[in-house]
């Protein structure tokens, strides 16, 4: 499909599909794929170049994830090993790797000397580390070029066999040069010229819907999110009429008025065949009592798969579409990557599911967020619908700390509806990737009406991001967030504080749960 590829090798860092966007954003086609993947399914003559990524493992350590030296001789392309891909390469050309004596997390000053890698690139910049190991002796053949207070390797070359490695992570936007090492070396030393969009992509992923489903029957899982909604058009337009069902669940976790807002959008302006199942009490029963987010998500997962089943039996589907994304299976775990959340999308088949994994379709599995909004623009769904704000599959469950009550999730609707209409009164709403409130289930004491109250603590999220990978939180003018709170206590029952969370992603995440 291309004739110029960029080959990432996943070793189960987090940041992986970071690494993925950025060489996207520079217009070159990529793919991640796990460090064992059969080398003969990738290298062939499109291969540019190769990236081994970060990971939680040590190298030195028995059943540490490895590919053969034999491997990257015989490429014949540049490879970059980032964090532990490049305690990788040196270990398997000789060099040394040890324990670090001091540990580095988070914003680092890198110090750099003029290199394939750093053409362009300050003297003295500022990276993301986040490592327990470092490189303590370099291979023969190789020479260092950057360092940093406490590791004396945090760069090193051979550029005689196109060996390059740094032990920071430039594809997060906290290194604020990262961007333009990630092009040194695709544009600069693999030499990639090709320009690639998420939107060419459009007739593969027809084509793939076809045939994957052939003459069955679909039922597809319709949110009102960008993701869902894009997925569930592709099918349209790939399928025949009759083919695909869509299925809106109401599971009691949505926003205030949310229900009606979807449907009244699904019908008015995509012309889907959709059907809508109040399965509230459903949900709210089955998570009554439970606390853990992981499991509300888990429970949640195999909810929806339940009632799409239900559903798909009553119209003869053996097919499910989910509107599943890049970013959601890396975060649960998908690849080897640690998990950070369980996404219910993921993974959450029960094991007497009617839909057979080969049966589960999902067109924009490879794709980051903004590359769906681009398809979706591509495909003619409304700019308000592509553009509308992410939320979660579990809902308002992971924005409710503690046991869920009917109770909590009325007002958590109320202080989320004050907020949105706030922003939205200030022009604040387009510029902020997601905003939201959080019940925190957190009692604090207070004065109101001239008596003591202890009641709950809300929290206020908004962010900014491009991917949803790396965010940081808006930057929201005193006076709306102190009219927004004084609504919030004013007007809803049961709240006596409420605060702003300022953490960035990472170390945080986007949602509390």
């Amino acid at each position: 499909m291309y004739s110029e590829k960029i080959i990432i090798l996943d070793f189960g860092g987090q940041y992986n599909q970071l690494i993925a966007r950025r060489v996207r954003e520079m217009g070159v086609y990529c793919e991640i794929l796990p460090y064992a993947t059969d080398a003969s399914t990738w290298k062939d003559a499109s291969l540019r170049g190769v990236i081994l990524t970060g990971g939680p493992a040590s190298v030195y350590e028995d059943g540490a994830p490895r590919i053969d030296r034999a491997l990257i001789d015989s490429l014949k392309v540049p490879v970059l090993g980032i964090c532990y891909g490049m305690q990788l390469l040196n270990y398997l050309y000789g060099g040394e790797v040890e324990s670090a004596n001091v540990s580095e997390y988070g914003d680092t000053l890198l110090y750099t000397e003029d290199s394939a890698l750093f053409h362009g690139v300050q003297r003295a910049t500022h990276v993301f580390m986040n490592h327990n190991d470092r490189v303590s002796r370099l291979p023969e053949g190789f020479a260092s070029h950057a360092h940093t207070d406490n590791c004396p390797y945090a760069e090193f070359a051979d550029e005689a066999r196109g060996l390059y490695g740094v032990q920071f992570h430039p594809e997060v936007k906290h290194s604020v040069e990262g961007t333009t090492m990630l092009e040194n070396f695709v544009r600069g030393v693999c030499g990639c010229r090709e320009v690639y969009k998420a939107e060419d992509q459009i007739e593969t992923m027809l084509r793939g819907i076809r045939e994957q489903v052939g003459g069955g029957r679909v039922v597809g899982g319709i949110s009102g999110g960008v993701d869902s909604s894009v997925a569930c058009v592709l099918a349209n337009r790939a399928l025949k009429p009759g083919q695909l069902t869509c299925v809106f669940v109401d599971h009691g976790l949505l926003r205030k008025d949310e229900a009606r807002q979807v449907i009244e959008t699904y019908k008015h302006n995509l012309g889907l065949d959709i059907i809508h199942v109040d399965a509230s009490e459903r949900f709210l029963e089955a998570l009554k009592g439970v606390t853990d987010p992981e499991r509300k998500r888990k429970i949640i997962g195999e909810l929806f798969v339940r009632v799409f089943e239900e559903e798909a039996r009553k119209t003869g589907a053996d097919f499910l579409l989910q509107g599943t994304i890049y970013p959601d299976r890396i975060e649960s775990g998908m690849g080897g990557s640690a998990t950070i959340k369980s996404h219910h999308n993921v993974g959450g088949l029960p094991k007497d599911s009617l839909f057979k994994k080969d049966h589960i379709v999902e067109p924009l599995a490879n794709l980051f967020k903004d590359e769906v909004r681009a398809v979706g623009e591509a495909l003619g769904i409304p700019h308000r619908m592509v553009w509308r704000q992410p939320f979660p599959g579990p809902g308002l469950a992971v924005r409710c700390i503690g046991e869920l009550t009917r109770e909590k999730l009325d007002s958590l609707r109320e202080c989320d509806a004050i907020f949105l209409d706030e922003l939205e009164k200030a022009g604040l709403s387009e510029q902020i990737w997601q905003s939201f409130a959080v019940w925190t289930g957190v009692r604090t004491v207070g004065c109101m009406g001239d008596g003591r109250s202890y009641t709950g603590c809300v929290a206020l999220r908004a962010v900014v991001s491009d991917d949803a990978m790396t965010v940081e939180a808006a930057e929201i003018p005193y006076a709306v967030l102190k009219k927004t709170t004084s609504r919030i206590i004013n007007e809803v029952r049961g709240v006596n504080r409420v605060f702003y969370d300022l953490t960035s992603k990472p170390p945080g995440t986007i949602e509390f749960e």
